[in-house]
């Protein structure tokens, strides 16, 4: 729904059970005296202004660990089919470009015995890296101090850039991580590497990223979310060595259920006086 329609609507509610694409500030907020609790149907919530929500005493929730696997499957669809030109190969064989088999025709790249670089090592990042082994790839993880006290094997930031064949982004959007990956950080990538990410669009600057592509100072990359959503930058339209899905990474039935009863559960239990089942860190507890 639109902006004012939200406004409008929520006046009078006790509970508000939104979506990634709602931004649910203090103009919303305030739509509603009575409200109590934003459920937010995502795992990330930097559409929701935590700092408002915390003056009002309102309770912020998300959905994370029920679109886990879902979104861990899916970034290795895009690996795959990044590495392995998948869509480019549909495309021609769709259009009648496909003339038949040739020794060097829509060339990938194995995976096997490559390094994975994994941005981020929440839930989503770790069950990326569980499935590194099954590819024949080891994963390693971008220093953090949280990343380091669970016993996983990490480097610096510049030295997973330098060293990395496949960079996987599942940081959530903050000051910190917005434009994470700029013209420097590719800059820094391998002339063969591919850049994925199916975290927040802001991680990545799309320009620089359209500009390393251009250049060709890595291979490929894939991406399942945008920086302007539904808006993708032009210059990535029209190359072919970028996958672009339209932010489907925990799109199966089984998760997105899931994500919307975890929602309602939330609001049931804080409605009834209980304490709430996924808050989210920073805001009203």
């Amino acid at each position: 729904m639109s902006r004012a329609e939200l406004i409008a609507r929520i006046a009078g509610k006790d509970a508000l059970i939104c979506l990634l694409t709602d931004t649910v500030d203090a103009e919303v907020m305030d739509a509603s005296p009575s409200l109590s609790i934003v459920a937010n149907i995502a795992v990330g919530y930097d559409n929701v202004d935590l700092d408002a929500a915390r003056k009002r005493g309102i309770i912020v929730t998300n959905t994370p660990d029920v679109l886990t696997e879902a979104t861990a499957e899916f970034t290795w669809a895009l690996i795959l089919g990044v590495a392995r030109r998948v869509v480019e190969g549909d495309r021609a064989v769709r259009s009648g470009g496909w003339k038949g088999w040739a020794l060097d025709y829509l060339l990938g790249t194995e995976l096997r015995g490559k390094q994975l670089g994994i941005v981020g090592a929440g839930r989503i990042g770790s069950a990326v890296a569980a499935k590194a082994p099954a590819f024949g790839m080891h994963a390693v993880f971008a220093h953090h101090p949280s990343v380091s006290a669970l016993g996983l094997k990490t480097m610096s930031f510049d030295e997973l850039l330098v060293t990395s064949d496949v960079i996987s982004l599942h940081a959530p959007l903050t000051t910190a991580t917005r434009h994470l990956i700029d013209k420097r950080a590719l800059a820094r990538m391998k002339r063969s590497a591919l850049l994925v990410n199916t975290a927040r669009g802001a991680i990545v600057d799309e320009a620089a990223l359209a500009w390393a592509l251009q250049e060709h100072l890595i291979a490929g990359a894939a991406l399942d979310v945008y920086e302007r959503e539904p808006a993708v930058h032009q210059d990535l339209l029209k190359l072919d060595t970028v996958l672009l899905a339209p932010h489907i990474g925990s799109a199966t039935r089984e998760t997105r259920t899931a994500m919307a009863e975890l929602a309602v559960r939330n609001v049931l239990a804080v409605l009834s006086g209980g304490e709430p089942l996924t808050p989210v860190a920073g805001a009203a507890a």
